[in-house]
């Protein structure tokens, strides 16, 4: 049964001109022409049986009738002006009674275009809601995904399909203050209602701590004071042992490429790392391992032993023709020995190069993998599908490196677990341009971490892993990257060349709703992609758990009555490197 059961006597108007996707209305009704609005939904007779053709008001224009009326005219009590009431409609859709078995079916095409006289109706209340629904293919049966309600009908529920906004990754962005945290805290209300919920955050500014349930896990990066009271992941503090990271960090980090010896020092430590590494495996225990072992294998190792071994090679002598003379490498790794030293004894870094004796065992990356990769049913307890992992300890200069490691490893995972055995997983890139920059240079820590995601948004999809990169500046953002989001949440954006990167992001038929970026309300957002199929203003819902990012209300503050400082332990967390 059809959804739309409009009578005649409801129709907005009728079509007066026709062009390739579009069509113009004329309203005899001054009060409906009163009450439509740019951007609302409208449907359309179509010429065939069975089928309604769904469009978009983009302009409204009523012209007062300037026809030359003579005195007769004049005197005529009985004359109506003839005022042009005109709605421009942008066709973007037909709407299918039935399709096999399949009743309403929703598709972004145009079989045919509307007649010359055909009714046209607006589309709004219990009807709106209906087709939103069918659009979103929401199923009767289980939790259903909605951000909030429509701009131009609060008593419609905005849905979304949450298969595809994962399957075919999102992108959620809004100048500062515009919502983005409440809109995620919105979106991760929905998610931890499933009971094999399963989600990575990455929590860059620690926003998020607020939000706790038993579908939410908290970890945090190891700080200095993590390090001195030895907490591990039983204590919710996740350390990234140096071992974890692979050929390309490594050098990143160690090597600088401006070095004349650059090649000897990535070779040679290359050469280190492998034999290390290879030095505490069982030939036996181990031999599956090493029969197909490379750098990149996540195996630990001893990083004296390699610091040690490369100052033995810096400082070699060995026999020449007239006594001893100085070893191919002698000389050429001082720089390399200095970075890795400098490195290890940095306390900021203390995660990395100093990391619990438990870290060091094999047994601790199945552990810790599990822990952040696997989905709420899995866990201890049942709890904890919702993995929210706080960065705000970490150095900005090692973030990019960090955070992208982190990424890695679940999509590692998924790549080697057998398909009927892998859980799908999202990561969540909170402030994305911090580590996902669209402007780096060669060979650095943000070099790393952009081809980890590019990977990721390129091939995430075929083993299970969706992607939601969240932003303040998407011009700012891997341009890659965000070309792989088919599905845009985009609140209030002022920066033209913000707003120019999110344009480029929606179909051609929908530029226009670009326009709305800068003059959306403060937890308003144009809702576009395959998740819903039209382009919905959408007012999001206040969600159960707030995260910790409201505006501070300076004026307000600045008038209370009394003082606020905490200036002693401010310092001192300062100085600790740390707030716990």
């Amino acid at each position: 049964m059809s959804i739309f059961d409009f009578a005649d006597n409801e129709a907005l108007g009728s079509v007066i001109s026709v062009d390739t996707a579009a069509a113009t209305i004329r309203v005899d009704d001054l009060d409906r022409l009163k009450r439509l609005q740019v951007n609302r939904l409208v449907v359309l007779q179509s010429s065939k049986p069975g089928q309604h053709l769904i469009g978009v008001v983009v302009r409204i224009t009523r012209k007062p009738d300037n026809r030359d009326l003579d005195e007769a005219e004049l005197s005529d009590v009985e004359l109506i002006p003839n005022e042009n009431n005109l709605v421009k409609i942008t066709l973007i859709g037909t709407l299918l009674d039935k399709v096999g078995e399949e009743e309403n079916v929703f598709r972004r095409t145009l079989e045919t275009v509307p007649e010359i006289d055909a009714n046209c109706f607006s589309l709004e209340g219990e009807r709106l809601t209906n087709f939103m629904q069918v659009i979103s293919n929401v199923k009767t049966d289980g939790p259903k995904l909605s951000l909030g309600n429509f701009t131009l009908d609060d008593e419609a529920v905005a849905y979304l399909n949450g298969n595809k906004l994962f399957q075919r990754h999102a992108v959620i962005v809004g100048s500062t203050g515009s919502g983005k945290s409440w809109t995620t805290a919105r979106l991760l209300d929905q998610i931890a209602e499933l009971p094999q919920a399963n989600v990575v955050l990455f929590d860059i500014h620690g926003e998020y701590r607020p939000l706790k349930s038993e579908a939410f896990k908290h970890l945090r990066i190891a700080g200095p004071s993590d390090i001195e009271n030895k907490r591990g992941l039983d204590d919710g503090v996740l350390h990234l042992p140096y071992w974890l990271l692979g050929y390309e960090a490594l050098v990143s980090m160690f090597v600088d490429r401006s070095d004349q010896n650059a090649p000897n020092q990535s070779m040679i430590m290359t050469r280190t790392i492998v034999d290390a590494k290879k030095g505490t495996l069982d030939p036996v225990k181990h031999k599956e391992i090493l029969e197909n072992f490379t750098i990149d294998s996540p195996v630990p190792f001893d990083i004296n032993a390699v610091l040690q071994n490369l100052k033995e090679l810096d400082e070699e002598m060995v026999p020449g023709a007239r006594g001893e003379k100085q070893g191919p490498y002698h000389g050429k790794l001082s720089r390399l020995i200095g970075r890795l030293e400098a490195k290890r004894h940095d306390r900021r870094l203390a995660f990395l190069f100093q990391p619990p004796n438990e870290c060091m065992d094999m047994e601790w990356l199945e552990r810790m993998v599990h822990a952040i990769s696997t989905g709420r049913g899995a866990q201890v307890g049942n709890e904890g599908g919702i993995k929210i992992i706080d960065f705000s300890e970490v150095p900005s200069d090692v973030l990019p490196l960090m955070v992208s490691l982190l990424a890695q490893i679940v999509f590692s995972t998924s790549l080697w677990t057998k398909s009927d055995q892998r859980h799908p997983i999202a990561i969540m890139c909170d402030e994305a341009h911090l580590y996902i920059p669209e402007r780096m240079n060669a060979d650095s820590s943000d070099a790393v971490a952009v081809e980890i995601f590019e990977r990721i948004a390129k091939e995430g999809r075929k083993y299970g892993i969706g992607l939601v990169v969240i932003s303040q500046r998407p011009s700012e953002v891997n341009r890659t990257v965000l070309s792989q989001c088919n599905n845009v949440v985009a609140m209030r954006l002022t920066n033209g060349d913000d707003q120019s990167v999110i344009k480029r992001l929606l179909p051609d038929s929908l530029g226009s709703f670009g326009d709305l970026l800068p003059v959306l309300d403060i937890g308003e957002a144009l809702v576009v992609g395959d998740a819903s199929l039209l382009p919905t203003r959408v007012r999001i819902a206040e969600p159960k758990m707030k995260p910790d990012s409201q505006t501070v209300a300076f004026w307000d503050r600045w008038n209370d009555a009394e003082p606020k400082s905490d200036t002693p332990n401010s310092i001192r967390s300062w100085r600790r490197q740390s707030m716990n």
